[in-house]
């Protein structure tokens, strides 16, 4: 059995614009590093090396809680002690939460034998990002957990999942350091949508699948707008309209929030048209007096995944 592990957990990009709460995409980095023991004291200990001040009562940390929720299952395991450095800013709209609550079951699930399948581990990881969001959402956690990209169909009663190979594609992702909360994105949202608002997200959600099965950059283009949400949220992102627009005029095949935001993600074909959409993206906030981060990265192959083992 192995005494310790050491994971990596990518960031994702949730929605993708058309696809509220059903689509999701793994990135490369940046990723949440995480140390795990097993150990023979009950429960969990958690410490975090970043300079968040995130909470480290397991009870209230996204990662306790996944790992609480994966010991009830398995109570002979005992405990865990955990430590954790952020690489995913918390609030960035890139699924920080849910790479805590990922990366530490499938640390834990390593430890133990790997007696659990992927899907159980995301029944675990859920329970943590309750605890971000107070929503049972996993739109990060799917990517999160299987890389590529992946389509939500249901939570309840039973989760089902698809994860799917992305054709090669390239994401700019730029982070205005600005809060989004998202209990704030979702307070936003119509309570109620015309069915033929509602036919065109459906359109989209459905070539957007496509387009990413048959590599169809063109439909992938089409099918990036939301009509629903990202209208609702637009004034809470100053800079999303022209930013979007530069992006286009650079190149990219279209985007938009990423999750609740801040985050705006742009899909691209090559590296050279990503780089020139985060550069143009970046201008926006630059000018804005806004300070911002920028990543540029191909979308990730892979999910939360161990990358060093200790006997």
């Amino acid at each position: 059995m192995l005494d310790s592990v050491l994971v990596h957990s990518p960031a994702t990009l949730s929605n993708l614009g058309c696809g509220f709460d059903v689509l999701g995409l793994a990135l490369t980095a940046p990723y949440d590093t995480i140390r795990m023991w097993r150990t023979a004291v009950p429960g969990v200990r958690i410490r975090h090396l970043d300079g968040y001040c995130l909470p480290t009562d397991p009870a209230h940390n996204v990662a306790g809680v996944a790992l609480l929720a994966l010991l009830r299952e398995v109570p002979e395991a005992a405990g865990f002690d955990v430590e954790i450095t952020k690489g995913i800013r918390p609030g960035s709209g890139v699924g920080s939460s849910a790479a805590s609550a990922v990366g530490a079951v499938v640390g834990a699930n390593a430890l133990l034998g790997n007696r659990f399948t992927k899907m159980q581990l995301v029944e675990f990881a859920l329970a943590g990002e309750m605890v971000a969001s107070g929503a049972r959402h996993a739109d990060n956690i799917a990517p999160g957990m299987f890389g590529g990209f992946t389509v939500v169909r249901s939570l309840e009663p039973v989760t089902d999942i698809t994860a799917l190979a992305a054709p090669p594609l390239w994401v700019a992702v730029v982070h205005p350091q600005i809060e989004v909360k998202t209990s704030d994105a979702r307070r936003v949202l119509p309570a109620t949508v015309p069915l033929g608002l509602a036919v065109r997200q459906w359109a989209n959600v459905a070539g957007l699948v496509a387009g990413f099965l048959t590599a169809d950059y063109a439909l992938i283009s089409r099918s990036l707008d939301d009509y629903i949400v990202e209208p609702a949220r637009l004034a809470l992102i100053p800079g999303l309209a022209e930013a979007r627009a530069r992006a286009r005029a650079a190149g990219a095949l279209g985007g938009g929030i990423s999750g609740s935001g801040p985050s705006i993600f742009m899909l691209n074909q090559t590296e050279a048209t990503a780089q020139a959409v985060g550069a143009a993206m970046g201008s926006v906030f630059a000018e804005l007096g806004i300070a911002f981060n920028t990543y540029v990265g191909p979308v990730g192959t892979e999910g939360a995944r161990v990358v060093e083992e200790v006997l």
